[in-house]
């Protein structure tokens, strides 16, 4: 399935306000074991409608618009990633879902592994999708040096473009020259470019943040709920590297890898990554049947 044919879906959200801000998801499924999805940077909540289905047979799925994405609430001020944290634990309790599954991809994946080394106990399990947590790559090793050429390069770029008002622009640059590879933004539908587009100024805060690539290793590796760890092949090998580094913190953790697969395979290739998710918490929870 190509990226070009994840559209975005048309149901009418509910709205929650927590922490100040107001945040637009959508609940589907109402048995079993509750599960949340956390967008990455650019996105929106429906960027799982491709999964959310499958998903809702055999769980109440809550999928959301982050702050600052979408039909959430984007408020004045520079924004963090704690916030974000705060954000989800209040959806999770305001919503009276805890424990619950939750699931991350990019950015949502940081979000997800730092939720769960502040609040273990509203958890039942974790997995993560390559989240650029760039700290936990060793201090002068060829992959840090990596990280600093592409801050310094394409994602000052993308930065200096969205600060001019070129949204359009930057979010182009960030497709080809950063996640997906060369021509990857003329794949993409309609629908996915004009979030992205809109989307570009909580991407320019979240460059601002110090925390967005950090997290407290030292509480991360105290989590020892179940957690998996996934890559896609075809994805830049940097996230990889910073899966590596996730399994030596958190040794108990189950890896998969994404055959054919970059940096959104719930988009691209929804069943292989729905028969991942199967796979795992159904032999954690006896789920599926």
């Amino acid at each position: 399935m190509s990226i070009a044919n994840a559209l975005a879906g048309s149901e009418t959200p509910g709205f929650v306000v927590v922490n100040g801000v107001r945040l637009a998801y959508t609940s589907m499924g109402e048995t079993g074991e509750a599960l949340v999805l956390v967008h990455g940077s650019w996105g929106s909540r429906h960027n799982w409608d491709r999964v959310i289905p499958g998903l809702a047979e055999n769980h109440r799925v809550v999928v959301y618009d982050r702050r600052g994405h979408s039909e959430s609430d984007r408020l004045p001020g520079q924004g963090s990633f704690t916030e974000d944290v705060a954000d989800l634990v209040a959806l999770i309790e305001h919503l009276a879902l805890a424990p619950a599954w939750v699931v991350g991809n990019s950015a949502g994946a940081a979000i997800t592994l730092q939720l769960a080394s502040a609040r273990p106990d509203i958890l039942r399990g974790i997995v993560v999708h390559e989240p650029p947590l760039w700290s936990l790559l060793r201090e002068g090793s060829v992959e840090a040096a990596a990280v600093a050429a592409l801050r310094n390069g394409p994602l000052a770029e993308v930065a200096g473009r969205i600060d001019s008002g070129d949204h359009a622009g930057a979010a182009e640059l960030f497709v080809d020259e950063v996640a997906f590879g060369p021509g990857t933004w003329a794949e993409l539908s309609e629908s996915m470019r004009q979030t992205m587009i809109h989307n570009a100024p909580t991407f320019l805060d979240e460059s601002r943040d110090p925390e967005a690539s950090a997290i407290d290793e030292v509480a991360l590796a105290r989590y020892y709920g179940p957690v998996m760890l996934t890559s896609g092949d075809h994805s830049p090998p940097l996230f990889g590297q910073v899966i590596d580094r996730l399994a030596e913190l958190l040794p108990h953790a189950v890896r998969r890898t994404y055959a054919g697969a970059g940096h959104i395979p719930h988009v691209t290739h929804p069943e292989q990554y729905l028969a991942g998710l199967f796979a795992f918490i159904h032999a954690r929870t006896g789920a599926w049947s």
